[in-house]
């Protein structure tokens, strides 16, 4: 009944934790509690996915880089009329803008700012150039309703057939670059902006669920994966046309002076230029968003069966199978988040995790310490029957219902009976019947234990206890005898001399029977209550020789079983006589100590016809 209890309370527990984990799984995910984790998840997923040239294979960018400096400010040395300050001037631009031209670029967008007009030769100079590409994007940050002073304006712009995207990138708390959006105040983001002129047709902000609902870019790699040409190998007309023919053309600043360079999910301890990053956007919108996040539904269902997990597992199976089927199920789900992000979802995977490794805590915290104070409980009750100081050792052999497998061991069994008890409590009050017996069991019992015994059971007046099991001792047999000696000595005198003190005019004797052999030991019962016993054909004989001690004088008779069993055989166990014994064919030989022997020769009668004693 105790045992069940505690698993209906270990039930309300469990379910209780349950709860309280899917619900701090679910407030972290909507408050986004441990996001640098997240983020991190991502970052390994894009890095076992790893690199994809092929989703931005029709990109080239043209990167001012730190040569591309030294180059101008070789030419200033030789002429200093050459600027090799940034920002570049801007017929340097329509160079770079015509040789690419020349070369076959299918577009050529810009991310360089040209909101503000400088010289008015290099600013003609630029729109030429850019109206002779007819087909350009230019980059702006400053919008205003849909309007941009890029090269004078919007009308400019339509004439000569370019067109502006707002090049305003935004990072996440922890300063990475993850996300794009379609427009930003009425005007495509310069990634989308690209793409539209690739596509040839305007990108639906439905695609991206929202004008300025932001989706994931899907990168196509680390830095580097696409193809790069130096800003100073294009002005110096100095590159492959074929590297750029038919390709989609950013150029922009990747030198660190112009800054210009973001941490993204793939860029790990480098940076992805500005450039870069706009050439996977591009391709993420012109691939068709590939990469999304998964719903939160999804993510919060995930949460609440990574809650369940561990404390239902443990209600059907032991809580280190529930442990490991829980670890299991957080492998799968890794593999599961990686095949997801690979097929283009992007599944929460921390805090899901996070939770089961919550409720896996919380599980085993109640479910030890349940244990715990179960196995306390169960050392309380063994320690009223075993010594104390095997306890440790018996409890550690038990499995998680604290049973003790059964075991074939040679023992010695001893059984005790209290002479004339009974017709002394049909005479006695009840109360003192009770007390009368206890302090009695008391006295034997400590008997037992202190000559490492076990006590199996009180059956009314009677013990039985076994010595050898469950700790096994090779002189069990020197162990059972000791006990024998104490209980008739010490221990029945004391407990004669309480009698007298309470005023009941009689002492009292006992019989005790002692037999040695190999005997089945353990427990046995229900999972709500169980008892250690001791099965076997040696139990039975020793049962039947204690009593063949009543109408004797003896109060101890040993077998020959446990006398050959004894390390040392005391020089005060006599031999009474072979006996028959019920149920068994042959005689058997039967000892005891001199001074039962004594005593049962001193009150026998000259002709007893029954036993004798053999000198």
């Amino acid at each position: 009944m105790r045992r069940r209890a505690w698993l209906r309370r270990k039930r309300l527990l469990l379910l209780a934790v349950t709860a309280a984990t899917a619900g701090l799984g679910v407030v972290a995910y909507a408050t986004n509690l441990v996001y640098p984790l997240e983020a991190s998840s991502i970052h390994a997923r894009f890095a076992i996915r790893g690199s994809r040239p092929s989703l931005v294979k029709d990109f080239v960018v043209v990167t001012v880089d730190e040569r591309t400096f030294d180059y101008f400010a070789g030419l200033h040395a030789k002429n200093p009329s050459i600027n090799y300050q940034w920002p570049f001037p801007r017929r340097d631009h329509a160079v770079v803008i015509d040789h690419l031209l020349a070369a076959g670029a299918r577009l050529i967008a810009f991310d360089v700012q040209f909101t503000e007009p400088t010289d008015p030769a290099d600013d003609n100079a630029l729109i030429g150039a850019v109206d002779r590409a007819h087909n350009m994007v230019l980059a702006t940050d400053a919008v205003d309703n849909g309007q941009t002073g890029v090269l004078g304006g919007n009308a400019t712009l339509r004439q000569i057939g370019a067109r502006a995207g707002d090049s305003t990138v935004i990072t996440d708390s922890a300063g990475v670059l993850r996300d794009m959006q379609h427009s930003y105040q009425g005007i495509d983001t310069f990634g989308v902006a690209i793409a539209a002129d690739a596509a040839g047709h305007e990108i639906s902000p439905k695609l991206f669920g929202g004008a300025e609902h932001p989706v994931p870019i899907d990168y196509a790699g680390p830095p580097g994966t696409v193809a790069a040409i130096p800003y100073w190998r294009v002005y110096a007309n100095d590159f492959p046309a074929a590297a750029v023919r038919g390709k989609i053309v950013i150029v922009g600043a990747s030198a660190p002076r112009l800054q210009d360079l973001h941490s993204t999910p793939t860029s790990g301890s480098e940076e992805m230029s500005g450039p870069e990053v706009q050439a996977n956007i591009a391709a993420t919108a012109l691939a068709g968003i590939p990469l999304r996040n998964g719903p939160a539904w999804l993510d919060i269902a995930l949460i609440v069966l990574f809650a369940l997990a561990a404390p239902l597992a443990s209600i059907r199976i032991r809580v280190w199978r529930a442990l490991l089927a829980s670890l299991g199920l957080a492998a799968l789900f890794t593999i599961a988040t990686q095949l997801a992000f690979d097929d283009g979802t992007i599944i929460s995977y921390t805090y899901p995790v996070l939770t089961l490794v919550l409720a896996i805590i919380a599980t085993l915290a109640i479910v030890l310490l349940g244990e715990a104070f179960e196995r306390q409980h169960a050392r309380d009750i063994f320690a009223r029957f075993v010594p104390a100081d095997v306890v440790d050792d018996v409890l550690a052999r038990t499995d998680d219902d604290f049973r003790l497998g059964a075991v074939e061991r040679d023992c010695t069994v001893l059984f005790t009976d209290l002479r004339g008890f009974t017709s002394f409590s049909e005479s006695e009050p009840a109360a003192q019947v009770i007390e009368v017996i206890n302090v009695y069991l008391h006295e034997m019992t400590e008997a037992v234990l202190a000559a490492g015994g076990t006590l199996i059971s009180y059956i009314g007046d009677g013990i039985l206890a076994l010595f050898g099991a469950p700790i096994e001792q090779p002189d069990h047999a020197d162990r059972a005898l000791a006990a024998a000696r104490e209980m008739l000595g010490t221990r029945l005198a004391r407990f004669n001399a309480w009698l007298r003190e309470q005023g009941y005019e009689r002492d009292f004797r006992m019989g005790i029977g002692l037999n040695s052999g190999v005997v089945m030991a353990g427990n046995v019962g229900s999972s709500e209550r169980v008892a250690y016993t001791v099965i076997g054909d040696p139990v039975n004989t020793a049962s039947r020789l204690e009593g063949l001690t009543k109408g004797t004088d003896h109060m101890l008779f040993v077998a020959e079983t446990t006398r050959d069993r004894m390390h040392a055989v005391p020089d005060d166990l006599v031999f009474v006589d072979h006996l028959d014994i019920r149920g068994r064919v042959a005689k058997m030989a039967v000892y005891t100590l001199s001074e039962d022997a004594e005593r049962a020769s001193a009150t026998a009668p000259e002709s007893s016809g029954g036993l004798s004693t053999r000198p």
